[in-house]
């Protein structure tokens, strides 16, 4: 192996390293935000309720999983935002 070689295989290393690192720390965030909208949708489904997912929503559903989805889903209702 050269020098080069072996540079490359240490930033290739270093590199599938941090992805690791970057999906380990968003991997709640990416959960929150899949069973956040699967709930919106089984609100919208269910009771015919209409709510505008916006990335607002998006970002309020990562963050705060079911409780924000409950949050959005009561704001829609009561016409104080996410309305379409």
């Amino acid at each position: 192996m050269t020098g080069l070689e072996i540079l490359i295989l240490i930033l290739v290393l270093v590199l599938v390293l941090a992805a690791a690192r970057i999906v380990r720390v968003a991997s709640p965030f990416i959960v929150n935000a899949v069973v956040g909208l699967v709930v919106l949708y089984v609100a919208q489904v269910v009771f015919g309720l209409g709510i505008a997912v916006t990335p607002i929503v998006i970002a309020i559903v990562a963050l705060g999983g079911v409780p924000g989805s409950v949050l959005v889903i009561a704001l829609s209702l009561f016409g104080v935002a996410f309305v379409p």
